[in-house]
């Protein structure tokens, strides 16, 4: 299913309740928005997440033009990260062995009941994940003294098509902000012939309830300065709501150093050149005392991070990415 369809099949009632509550903020009526809804899908492929997240009703026709909207991803992720190698990335088993140079943790998936009590032994506290998912759903910490019937857990988990992650320890200068979630740096690389170099990057923290820091479970993303790896600015939510401090820590964002800056960024620049089909790639990194470790690579990034944080449109990223293609491979691909 392609991102534009999957968009035409958004829940219309929630888009109405939405839509209403819009008119409020901004004295609309509920059918001059509709209608520029509407304008904005058929002139721009934009889902009607789109609209509200960039808050399109704001803007000019020239701001909106410059939106990446889900048409654009679908056409843009088509040609610098190809779906037919999608499951060196998108099979999570097999990205953790893919970049296992880079992740140095266990894990355990499709293996005999015996790996799997081995598994448990070793690890007290884990991540349940399914292999193949977004946005957070089905990941569950667990315990292994909660498994009270093993025989049953290893049914369920094959059942479920799940494995299962050690869980990452992360730096304590980042537990202090977020302990009830290993809290991730989204880091967007570009890498073509050899070469590669980091587009975007923002850290995303828990809201201090959930067990993960992803926007469909109350996360909240930040941005960071590429150069210095300190945090910039405001973060926020996918309901729009903006933080100056974590809610629960009440430490700021803005200023904050994120421990490790130049190791990560060594990382996530060599990680880039693994696969060579795949040159473009939003890479969940979680910091650790010593350096860093990925949780998990995306070859199609969604852009909605990085435009709401920039607090403009992205189609800049993707010209510039197909601009060097074009220009080595007498292409001329445009966005």
């Amino acid at each position: 299913m392609s991102i534009l369809t999957y968009a035409a099949r958004a829940n219309s009632k929630k888009f109405n309740s939405d839509i209403k509550e819009l008119s409020k903020k901004t004295g609309r009526n509920t059918l001059s928005l509709k209608l520029d809804f509407i304008k904005c899908l058929l002139t721009m492929g934009c889902g009607y997440s789109d609209y509200l997240n960039y808050e399109l009703y704001n803007k000019s026709r020239k701001e909106k033009k410059e939106y990446a909207t889900i048409k654009d991803q679908d056409i843009f992720y088509e040609i610098v990260s190809p779906s037919k190698y999608k499951t060196f990335f998108t099979i999570k088993p097999k990205f953790l062995k893919n970049f296992k140079k880079y992740i140095g943790r266990d894990f355990y998936y499709d293996g005999t009941k015996e790996e799997l009590t081995d598994f448990l032994k070793k690890h007290d506290v884990f991540m349940y994940k399914p292999k193949d998912g977004l946005g957070g759903h089905g990941v569950v910490k667990m315990n292994s003294k909660s498994i009270k019937n093993i025989d049953e857990f290893y049914e369920k988990m094959k059942k479920e098509d799940a494995f299962l992650d050690e869980y990452v320890v992360q730096n304590s200068k980042i537990n202090k902000i977020c302990s009830t979630s290993v809290n991730t740096i989204r880091i967007m690389t570009f890498s073509y012939n050899g070469k590669s170099e980091i587009l975007f990057a923002a850290m995303r923290f828990g809201n201090g309830k959930e067990n993960v820091d992803n926007f469909h479970k109350g996360g909240m993303g930040v941005l960071v300065d590429i150069e210095t790896g300190k945090l910039v600015g405001q973060a926020f939510n996918k309901k729009l709501e903006y933080f100056d401090e974590h809610p629960k820590s009440h430490i700021n964002f803005d200023g904050f150093a994120i421990p490790n800056w130049n190791k990560i960024k060594k990382m996530v620049l060599d990680a880039s050149l693994v696969n060579e089909h795949i040159h473009l790639v939003g890479w969940d990194v979680a910091v650790t005392e010593k350096g860093a470790t990925f949780i998990e690579g995306n070859r199609r990034p969604g852009f909605d991070l990085v435009q709401v944080l920039s607090k403009k449109g992205r189609k800049d990223i993707m010209r510039h990415c197909l601009n060097i293609i074009n220009e080595n491979e007498g292409t001329n691909y445009k966005i």
